[in-house]
């Protein structure tokens, strides 16, 4: 089954940057975009280096696409219900409007993957 996601938007926030127990880097941050009428959000999470490029780079405001896997998130509520979100993975990100921040040296001219 296809599982392939190309959205565009704003950052909401800047990029927070954390560690997984097996210390792989992991950064996510919300994404606005408008859908018909009206701004939606959605997660974005990024790992590896692309993660450690987000971090770096990114900042509230930009404005980049994100190519990746929509994925969902279950969870049980403090109610005892069952919660779920949907957030994006991440597999490419394109940078199309930054404040330039972190990209004296940068050699792939605005593009980054999770290679």
């Amino acid at each position: 089954m296809l599982n392939h996601c190309v959205l565009a938007g704003n950052l909401g926030a800047d990029p927070e940057l954390f560690f997984s127990s097996d210390g792989v880097p992991v950064a996510s941050f919300n994404l606005a975009f408008k859908s018909r009428r009206e701004t939606c959000w959605v997660k974005v999470v990024c790992f590896n280096r692309l993660a450690e490029t987000a971090e770096k780079h990114l900042h509230k405001g930009a404005r980049i696409a994100v190519t990746g896997s929509l994925d969902q998130q279950r969870w049980e509520a403090e109610d005892g219900g069952i919660r779920s979100s949907f957030q994006i993975v991440a597999g490419s990100i394109e940078f199309i409007k930054t404040d330039g921040r972190g990209f004296e040296n940068h050699e792939n001219g605005g593009h980054e993957t999770d290679d």
